[in-house]
């Protein structure tokens, strides 16, 4: 390389000032894209097979053609994630948000067109976009206590590998013989006993990509997602074992739980975009009326806010970034791409995009900087057209990579002083009911409220930031707006 633009990468970059290289940033880039490349075609499953309002009166449909969702959805990956590298500088990785997308589908979507539903989405990007230019959301950021913070990482150190431990059926939701749904059982039959190939896969990924860690071979983990996709492609051509569900078919446990590996037939695809910009800023307050839409808007936000902030925490500690009093460099850039991309993401049609918990991935791998989220962008663009290869990376190959940074997230708990209850149960609930609920945002509310209600009640409430009450506050209202709802008649 040009040992000039090796010199501007690592001005630009800070990769020498904190501690990395441009190898390590390489690697980091394909790791966090490996992981999160799922979305790719998880996104147009989740999104592209839900009838929006105005086709469910036309006798059912869906929203556009499941391969225009998964180019937009790359395309504006990639993009922000540009964006982020160069304007954030922060190994942060941005796709469509998962949770989000699926609210935005199953409980927006349903009451209006697909269009007004992404003006919804593009709205609650502006106001949140707002936030950050006059300040708010930064302040909010550095008001909340360091040590609630590494609750909060250590949260999403384990709700990541539940992912992991989920996304690879390797844990399962098993129906009990009295016909309840049980939360987690191990394996398909929820008896203990782990079966089928795919499965195999993702343990033996496990203990090799744990093995590489401790013996700190570089790209440890970028290494065991190639040879565990290898792994899982020989297995296939060997069993051929087909997917968990099929169109038509019987459900197979013991199959592949989204993606089948196998080598493509074509490797080269022209993307179909003409998805961008289909979105109608006001049409849903037409169609529900202003208050039901302005709940949803702050539904959205909510979410989205504090999903983000969570992340940026949890990752940025991970890598070093967050400094001892729990603040972060350049944080009111990073936060106010992410809000930009909320907004983008619904000018995309493809539903709000966010900062990816699984950019701690490319954090596991060495990355300290934005070059790692250029190389994760750039790699988001190549698939709209190099789609097929996406496809080829199974859950079962990436997630053992979330299970192996959720253990190395984990170990900021000894950060946390648990003989002080006042901090120790709100950093208690953060760290539990992030992975139990499945939601950053259920975690961080059910913290923030207990840590002001606590502070009040033992008369310690001049040591509550004034912001954390506005907060605390709007929380009580995020997890009451459903009865809210009800007693307004929406």
């Amino acid at each position: 390389m040009n040992p000039r633009a090796t010199g501007f990468l690592d001005r630009f970059f800070f990769i020498s000032e904190r501690g990395s290289t441009i190898g390590q940033e390489v690697r980091g880039g394909f790791a966090t894209f490996f992981t999160m490349a799922y979305i790719v075609v998880l996104n147009p499953i989740i999104i592209g097979t839900v009838a929006d309002k105005t086709e469910q009166v036309l006798g059912g449909g869906t929203v556009p053609h499941m391969p225009m969702i998964a180019a937009a959805t790359a395309f504006a990956a990639g993009i922000l994630t540009i964006a982020m590298g160069i304007f954030g500088r922060v190994p942060l990785a941005m796709a469509t948000g998962l949770g989000l997308n699926a609210f935005v589908a199953f409980g927006i979507a349903t009451h209006m067109t697909w269009a007004d539903a992404m003006g919804l989405v593009v709205l609650e990007g502006i106001v949140i976009a707002i936030l950050v230019l006059t300040g708010f959301r930064v302040a909010v950021f550095n008001a909340i206590p360091a040590q609630l913070k590494t609750a909060i990482s250590v949260g999403i150190g384990l709700f990541i590998a539940l992912i992991g431990f989920v996304d690879a059926g390797f844990v399962r939701r098993i129906p009990d013989a009295s016909g309840t749904t049980v939360p987690v059982k191990l394996g398909a039959l929820g008896n203990g006993s782990l079966t089928g190939w795919p499965t195999l896969v993702f343990v033996v990924g496990l203990i090799v990509t744990a093995f590489l860690i401790a013996r700190k071979f570089k790209g440890a983990i970028l290494m065991g997602i190639v040879g565990t996709t290898i792994l899982a492609v020989v297995v296939e051509a060997i069993g051929n074992i087909g997917p968990q569900m099929a169109p038509g078919q019987p459900v197979n446990p013991d199959g592949w739980a989204l993606i089948v590996p196998k080598l493509p037939s074509t490797l080269l695809e022209l993307p179909d975009l003409s998805l961008l910009g289909q979105f109608n800023l006001f049409g849903s307050f037409s169609k529900i009326g202003g208050v039901a839409a302005i709940l949803l808007v702050f539904t959205l936000l909510l979410a989205d806010f504090f999903d983000t902030m969570g992340t940026v925490v949890g990752v940025g500690r991970q890598a070093g970034l967050v400094a001892p009093d729990g603040t972060m460099e350049r944080s009111r850039s990073i936060l106010l791409v992410d809000s930009l991309a909320a907004a983008a993401g619904g000018a995309a049609s493809v539903s709000s995009n966010t900062t990816y918990v699984e950019s701690a991935a490319g954090v596991g791998e060495g990355a300290r900087t934005g070059l790692a989220s250029v190389v994760t962008g750039f790699l988001f663009l190549l698939a709209m057209f190099f789609a097929p290869l996406t496809q080829v990376v199974p859950s079962e190959a990436a997630t053992p990579a979330l299970v192996i940074v959720g253990f190395l997230m984990m170990t900021q708990i000894r950060e946390i002083d648990f003989s002080d209850y006042e901090i120790a149960i709100p950093a208690f609930l953060t760290i539990v009911l992030i992975p139990f609920t499945y939601s950053i945002t259920a975690g961080i509310g059910a913290g923030f409220i207990t840590y002001v209600f606590i502070k009040a009640l033992k008369g310690h409430a001049r040591q509550i930031h004034p912001l954390l009450w506005v907060v605390a506050a709007l929380f009580l209202v995020y997890f009451t707006v459903e009865p809210i709802k009800s007693v307004l008649g929406l």
